[in-house]
Parts: C-alpha cells; sequence; structure tokens
C-alpha cells in the first residue's frame, strides 16, 4: 500500500496547495465571463492543472519515498543480505528488460516491500528490514519479483493518467459545485463570493476522496499481473509461497493494521464502503489465481 498511498497523498496535497495558491492568486475570477461560469476554460483549467499534478507527483515519488520512509538506498553493499539484496534486484532487473532500480532498506519491523519511479528505466525498489530477516531467500526473491513486475509493466505511469483523468473531474466539479451553491444558497448576484470558495474547497476535498477509490480499484487489478509477473520471474511457487506467509505473518498479528500490510497488501477488507478503498485484493485471492493458472 505504501506505493499507492504515497502517490495519492502527495497529489492530493499538490492539487489542494496549487488550488488555495490559484484561488489567492484570483486565477478563478478569470473562470467567469459575464457574470457567469465559463464551462470551457474551467475544463481546460482543470486538465492542465489536474494532469499536472499528477505527474508532479509522480515525479517527484522516488524522493519523497525516501524521505517518509527513512529509506537508505544501498550504495555500496556491506553484509551478506544487502550483496544477495543488490544481485538478486539486478538479476530480475535483467530478466524483466529494464534498468536496474536503486535499492533500499527502510526501518520497519513489518513485512513490508515498495517499488516507485516516475518510469521503469528510474526506479527505486525498497524493502523493509522485516522482510529481510524474516523471509527466507526464495520468498524474498518473489516479493522482489512482484515489485519489479510493477516497474515493468508501467504502473506508476498508468495510475498517474487515471490520478490526471479523476484529478481533472474533481477540480470542474468542485468548481461547478462551489458556484450552483454560491447563486442559489448564498445569492451572491455579481461575480462569486465567500460562498463559493467555502463550497468548491470542500468538495474538492470530499470529491478528490471519493475519486480515490477509482485509483484503488485500477491498483486492486494490477496486483494480480504483478504477481503473475513475479511468478514468471521467480517461480510461481516461490510466490505463492511468499503470500502465504504473508497471510500467516497478518493473521499471527491479529491482523495488522490495512495501512501496515505487506507490498502494502489489504488483508482484511472491511465490509462497506471501506472495501472501494482497498488497495490490494485479499491475499486468499491472489493465491487462488495464481494456482488457478
Amino acid at each position: 500500500m505504501l506505493r499507492i498511498a504515497l502517490l495519492l497523498g502527495t497529489n492530493f496535497a499538490v492539487i489542494i496547495i496549487a488550488s488555495l495558491t490559484l484561488r489567492l492568486l484570483g486565477v478563478d475570477h478569470y473562470l467567469m465571463q459575464n457574470g457567469g461560469l465559463n464551462l470551457n476554460a474551467l475544463l481546460i483549467f482543470a486538465a492542465v492543472f489536474g494532469f499536472g499534478g499528477a505527474f508532479f507527483s509522480l515525479l517527484i515519488s522516488k524522493p519523497i519515498a525516501k524521505w517518509s520512509t527513512r529509506a537508505q538506498v544501498i550504495t555500496h553493499p556491506t553484509t551478506p543480505d544487502e550483496k544477495w539484496l543488490m544481485q538478486t534486484v539486478a538479476e530480475l532487473s535483467e530478466r524483466a528488460g529494464i534498468k536496474m532500480p536503486e535499492v533500499a532498506i527502510f526501518p520497519a519491523q513489518e513485512s513490508n516491500a515498495f517499488a516507485t519511479g516516475w518510469n521503469k528505466n528510474d526506479a527505486l525498489v525498497a524493502v523493509s528490514q522485516g522482510i529481510l530477516y524474516r523471509f527466507n531467500r526464495d520468498e524474498l526473491r518473489a516479493v522482489l519479483g512482484h515489485e519489479i513486475a510493477h516497474v515493468a509493466n508501467g504502473d506508476m505511469v498508468t495510475l498517474s493518467l487515471i490520478q490526471g483523468v479523476v484529478n481533472t473531474f474533481v477540480i470542474f466539479l468542485a468548481r461547478v459545485i462551489g458556484y450552483v451553491v454560491d447563486k442559489a444558497v448564498f445569492k451572491t448576484e455579481r461575480g462569486v463570493g465567500v460562498g463559493y470558495y467555502v463550497t468548491s474547497i470542500v468538495a474538492e476535498i470530499v470529491l478528490g476522496i471519493l475519486a480515490s477509490s477509482i485509483v484503488c480499484w485500477f491498483s486492486r487489478r494490477r496486483e494480480f499481473a504483478a504477481d503473475e509477473g513475479g511468478a514468471n520471474l521467480a517461480g510461481r511457487g516461490a510466490m505463492i509461497q511468499a503470500l502465504a506467509r504473508l497471510q500467516q505473518e497478518s493473521q499471527a498479528h491479529n491482523p495488522l493494521p490495512d495501512h501496515m500490510q505487506a507490498f502494502a497488501i489489504n488483508q482484511g477488507v472491511a465490509a462497506g464502503l471501506a472495501k472501494f478503498f482497498a488497495t490490494h485484493p485479499p491475499l486468499e485471492e491472489r493465491i487462488a489465481a495464481l494456482q488457478n493458472k
């Protein structure tokens, strides 16, 4: 979940900060024409900043990931574990047809790993100390294969494109809602009043949270492809074993919180609306998908 959480969180922050800044600079006034809302100009504005925010988030995904997880990039491996990690990532990357990513270890006792980066030849693969020390070599190799498959499949770029479309509609609809409320409820006659700004900001936040379920849905679909990619790179049996090990750990810890699950895995998705915000399918579904192929 770390990979998706970082992308969503960074994108959300970028869009909100940009929106507030543009409002303070009076840009929203230029979207008004003869006292009404210029929908064509608004759509162009929303697309420019929607896609711009998504791809800016993608471009800074590596430094944000390193900073937020306190990941330490391995430049000169000194321990047997670090040497094995570097050699394994190099081997799997070559097999996947991508340039070797940066390799890092981050201080966390739970079993976790993630990959991020703005393109497949400039990526970062990181593992937690917990997964490095507890998983056997075959299991960890499968985890690394899963993450490298995400990179080779270009999942971060595709997610950013989807996020750009989502951002565009959120920015557009939030301002339309703000304009309608300002006119219908606050009865502003000329230009826009405080009702427009307050309503559009609130609407942007609420719509942004709801729209993130679309990105989460796509993320769930891509996990199956990454599992298959990990199986091709590291062996189907090893991939199934790694997922089963993660399932055992989550159950033993009763279970780990959703935001702390390995490879960002959501093991027990709560009923109701929570399932729409799960970034990963249940482990049993992923294991079954591999076993049935």
